[in-house]
């Protein structure tokens, strides 16, 4: 049995699941609804309280979506409860991000700044000027949304100077040294 496929997903208050035909499962709470459709091999049923996934043997693609279904479906509840969030933070002189309406601008050391607009469900907060939180109920969109600012300067192990995830640690790389 999968380790964490076994385990039932909690419905907290407030909360409401539907598991639909063709295996789409909709999740409503505080904070919106997400629905996702799920592999057609999984059996998905709600008891008392909880959300139960099941295989129906033990197939390796089986095996492996087992555990996948049972995740999506808490990370989905935990996102219309909780909500995700990431933190990006910008290093190096004259790099900075700005905010206005759904557009951030990001100054990254190129001829032009860089402008990007928050998708749908997503909202970007720049706290101060080096500091962009990545907020939403969808973890698949935060981290891909946060994934592509960091590609606009990605940090470089020199200086360190770049957009870096603030539990990122950046591997530093000595410097040349001068001939003796």
């Amino acid at each position: 049995m999968s380790r964490i496929g076994k385990l039932p997903v909690a419905i907290p208050a407030g909360v409401e699941v539907k598991i639909e035909a063709g295996n789409v499962v909709a999740v409503k709470g505080p904070k919106g609804t997400l629905t996702r459709k799920m592999a057609d091999d999984m059996n998905i049923a709600i008891e008392d309280g909880h959300v139960v996934v099941t295989r129906p043997n033990d197939l390796k693609r089986n095996k492996a979506l087992h555990g996948l279904t049972r995740t999506l479906i808490n990370n989905m509840v935990i996102g219309v409860t909780q909500g995700y969030e990431k933190v990006l933070e910008i290093n190096g002189v004259g790099y900075r991000a700005a905010k206005s309406g759904k557009k951030l601008t990001l100054t990254l050391g190129y001829s032009h700044p860089v402008e990007m607009t928050d998708p749908e469900g997503i909202e970007t907060v720049v706290e101060g000027t080096n500091k962009i939180i990545v907020k939403g109920i969808d973890k698949e969109k935060v981290g891909q949304f946060a994934a592509e600012i960091r590609t606009k300067r990605p940090p470089e192990p020199y200086k360190g100077k770049g957009i870096k995830y603030a539990d990122e640690h950046i591997r530093r790389k000595v410097g040349k040294t001068g001939k003796k």
